[in-house]
């Protein structure tokens, strides 16, 4: 039985540029992570064609020396110059077809991986598909981008990235500069193997990296940066989440303010929890925010929007954003095994609000923030972040059970939850509470979600 797992990302670049690279597997090490090296048996003028034979190592160590023992080569099944390269990969327990597939489209083309196992069952077709090299950071495209040519040009706007080496950080910064656009990422540590610029700061004093938004021509910034709120909500640990957004917003507040000209643009995070537990209400871009709500939700997000305030921009969007779905994300895994260990029932009343978006969906919405998306206006202000349509948490956790293929499961009482919550060391509140968001602003600006529903979210992210 097969199983899927496909991810795609636009680059402005036409097909046949981004064929010389994509159609020489043997460049695949220098931009996708998942290869160590690739050789092919007999070379030839034509780089990939169709019969010749090969071998791989995948990049985790201990994948590389089982592949080398254990798999015999792989064979180039089918090539389509400048649209399709197949790699077909027997496994001992089953076999592996990789795709790659330029789809063009205006200004450039959607680059396709897709990667289906098959093996006797279901189960050990996931085993097979999660051996077999994929692409699982966006970060790849961007140095598949690259290594084809793709450069800023003259008009490409600076994107001044602060929280960029976190999840959402690193899948904007790719999409950026496979658009053409030029990311700079500020981080505490550098990556010698990231394909953007990076700056090193300390995130809450301005220093030499200032100069990159005070730097003349178009400019953006997007503050991203602030801990994980994947922590117990003591009063330590809910004044260092304040403290680490906070403080960061306001090192970059303070380093626009020295610029002649407003920034272009600025994207400032923030979060859905800011209404803590809103029960039934419908939260939009006018909904209050409750003077008394939870330490670690209102508590951190009302003065992280507060901090902002003052900024010299000409356009500054505070994008309140609800859970992301992301396949690579740990929450979306750890709820994912969940179901698939038959663990995936209703958490406390089950009747809590999840409000959600997918990562793609997102990213419209960062763009579209950042002027960068001429068939979607947004204004100044306040914008959420969020699918027009929430479910609650037992609505979340069957489409889960469906996306992999489980029974219903009983429902995990409250109580179990906070005990757990101990143990893991994580706040029992981000199960038991919710919001149910949605935007107005993206309705008005003519915003088209390209995965409206749960389970089509899901069917994209999930392995099928």
């Amino acid at each position: 039985m097969p199983s899927t797992r496909s991810y795609s990302q636009f680059i402005a670049l036409a097909p046949d540029k981004l064929w010389v690279v994509l159609g020489d597997p043997r460049l695949l090490p220098q931009w996708h992570s998942g290869f160590r090296t690739v050789t092919l048996d007999a070379p030839t003028a034509d780089s990939a064609a169709v019969g010749q034979h090969g071998s791989f190592e995948p990049s985790r160590p201990f994948l590389a020396a089982g592949h080398r023992r254990l798999a015999p080569p792989f064979t180039i099944t089918e090539v389509t110059p400048g649209r399709h390269l197949q790699l077909t990969q027997p496994e001992p327990v089953g076999s592996a077809v990789i795709d790659f597939v330029l789809e063009p489209t205006d200004g450039g083309c959607f680059v396709r991986e897709t990667v289906t196992a098959t093996a006797g069952s279901n189960c050990v077709a996931r085993t097979v598909l999660s051996v077999v090299p994929h692409l699982t950071d966006r970060a790849d495209f961007a140095r598949l981008a690259r290594l084809a040519g793709l450069q800023p040009g003259s008009e490409a706007l600076t994107v001044v990235l602060a929280g960029g080496s976190g999840a959402l950080g690193r899948h904007l910064g790719a999409d950026l500069a496979c658009r053409g656009q030029h990311p700079v990422v500020l981080t505490r540590r550098t990556d010698r193997s990231s394909p953007f610029e990076q700056l090193e700061w300390d995130a809450h004093t301005v220093g030499p990296w200032a100069d990159r938004i005070v730097d003349p021509g178009r400019v953006a910034v997007v503050n991203l940066a602030g801990k994980l709120v994947d922590c117990r909500p003591t009063p330590r640990n809910v004044a260092a989440l304040r403290e680490s957004r906070t403080q960061a917003t306001r090192a970059l507040v303070a380093a626009a303010a020295t610029r002649s000209t407003p920034v272009a643009h600025w994207l400032q995070a923030s979060t859905t929890a800011i209404w803590s537990d809103a029960g039934e209400t419908w939260c939009t871009e006018t909904t209050p925010v409750p003077d008394d709500g939870l330490p670690q939700m209102t508590g951190v997000a009302r003065p992280w929007e507060e901090s902002v305030s003052g900024a010299h921009t000409d356009h500054l969007v505070i994008l309140r954003t609800s859970i992301v779905l992301d396949g690579q994300a740990p929450a979306m895994r750890r709820l994912t095994d969940l179901a698939r260990l038959g663990l995936g029932g209703s958490v406390g009343s089950g009747r809590q609000w999840f409000s959600w978006i997918h990562v793609d969906d997102w990213l419209a919405v960062a763009r579209g923030a950042l002027g960068l998306d001429g068939a979607v206006t947004l204004p100044s202000g306040v914008l959420v972040g969020a699918s027009p349509h929430p479910v609650r948490n037992r609505e979340l956790m069957a489409s889960l059970r469906r996306a992999v293929h489980r029974p219903a499961a009983p429902p995990t009482p409250a109580v179990l939850l906070k005990i757990g919550a101990v143990a893991l060391r994580t706040d029992p509140a981000l199960g038991l509470t919710g919001r149910r968001a949605r935007s107005q602003v993206l309705d008005d600006g003519g915003f088209r979600f390209r995965f409206p529903t749960l389970d089509s979210a899901l069917a994209d992210l999930l392995p099928s």
